[in-house]
């Protein structure tokens, strides 16, 4: 079977890497599947367009304009861009390749010409969507776009091209339950029976040698951290959808806790608001540290009992955020701190790993930081592995799809 994958991630280029889209595409490959994906390579990175070939995945990296860490025009632009540069790429370098199944993840919205036209070649393929994230509503509810107004045109066109892509997708494969009775709810020309629950998912990690407790306390002692107490840790991005302003708000809660400590570690467009906060306040609790190489973060987590997750209360849509499942497969229990939309906390709290919290409330973060450390924070961890493997493997995911194909 012939596989065309159509992404924004540029981390496919490094097939054998550990990701959500890698895993995947790996498995298909190792089921004996030809693979094809087709991915930006920003102008940035000074890279052509151009095909190679990565254990036996074949991967075309498509020269774009910035569409990550850029002005807002140069992103707008260059996401309607996409559409024709994928196309004129796919139609160049895989012209005469029949595909069987079409897969695309949003962001962007804007494949809507390329799917159509890889499945001209073969009008049995079937077209699987993996909605990771609900455009342009998310934009509406950060104030980046509105409904009405000039602004308004712009989402008017988006929102038909969502509605588009919905319609042109045999299948939908949501992140969560919330996700699926939201597509459901808004878009009622959505027939039930394409859309189901795809989440992101990864490979069951290898053993890790357990480092023992003298093992944490040397990681510890080399970032600076308090050695015997328990400690949270809140790792990714800090852009907007994090709500960035609660999560200072609420380590100025906390900043001179003595039976705890707080570590922060990442970047992004809110990351000074955090800085400012640090340089001004000089919190005891809290430490605060830019992205750190791939390993040594994986080890300063490894040396942490509980996972942060933080998204801005305005939401209305119910994301599933990406850093959940890396605190999973470490066994780390975990908060949400998010809007009331998103069911991230609501599941961990009825399986056992986690608490949920309003991210519009110090308070209520304060009193579950209060309950987590008088849980059994061992066990909340070893229920959370037990969720991963039951619910967010690459295996999952795989079946999933291929059950349409069979």
């Amino acid at each position: 079977m012939n596989v065309l994958f159509l992404t924004m991630s540029a981390g496919v280029r490094r097939i054998e890497a550990s990701g959500i889209y890698t895993d995947l595409m790996r498995k298909f490959r190792d089921e004996g599947h030809q693979v094809y994906v087709i991915h930006p390579c920003e102008r940035r990175t000074g890279l052509p367009t151009a095909l190679h070939c990565e254990q036996g995945v074949h991967i075309l990296g498509v020269r774009t304009l910035n569409v990550t860490k850029t002005s807002v025009v140069e992103k707008g632009v260059g996401q309607l861009l996409l559409e024709p540069l994928f196309l004129r790429a796919m139609k160049k370098y895989f012209a005469h390749i029949p595909f069987d199944l079409i897969l695309y993840s949003t962001p962007p919205i804007t494949f809507n010409k390329v799917i159509k036209a890889a499945k001209k070649r073969n009008p049995k393929a079937v077209t699987y969507l993996l909605l990771k994230d609900i455009f342009p509503q998310n934009a509406v509810d950060l104030g980046m776009m509105s409904k009405t107004g000039l602004k308004g045109l712009l989402y008017k066109m988006f929102r038909r091209k969502e509605r588009e892509l919905y319609r042109i997708s045999d299948f939908i494969g949501c992140m969560s339950p919330a996700n699926v009775e939201y597509v459901l709810k808004h878009n009622p020309e959505v027939s039930a029976s394409k859309v189901e629950i795809a989440p992101n998912s990864y490979d069951v990690p290898p053993k890790v040698e357990n480092v023992g407790k003298e093992g944490y306390r040397e990681i510890r002692a080399k970032y600076g951290l308090p050695l015997d107490l328990p400690i949270f840790i809140y790792g990714g991005n800090m852009g907007r959808p994090q709500g960035i302003s609660h999560l200072v708000e609420c380590m100025k809660a906390v900043k001179d806790r003595s039976d705890c400590h707080f570590v922060i570690v990442g970047d992004g467009t809110e990351f000074p608001k955090l800085e400012a906060f640090v340089n001004e306040c000089h919190p005891k609790a809290v430490s605060l540290f830019r992205t750190l190489p791939k390993d040594d973060y994986d080890r300063l987590a490894q040396a942490c009992d509980v996972g942060l997750i933080f998204l801005d209360y305005r939401f209305t849509i119910p994301n599933y955020p990406s850093r959940l499942l890396p605190y999973l497969m470490s066994s780390k229990p975990i908060i949400a701190c998010t809007d009331p939309n998103c069911d991230t906390g609501s599941l961990a709290e009825q399986n056992g790993y986690g608490f949920y919290c309003p991210s519009n409330d110090v308070d209520a973060f304060v009193d579950t930081i209060n309950r987590a450390l008088a849980a059994d924070i061992p066990q909340m961890g070893r229920n959370a592995f037990q969720f991963f493997l039951h619910n967010y493997t690459t295996d999952h995911t795989f079946s999933t799809i291929i059950k349409h194909l069979r």
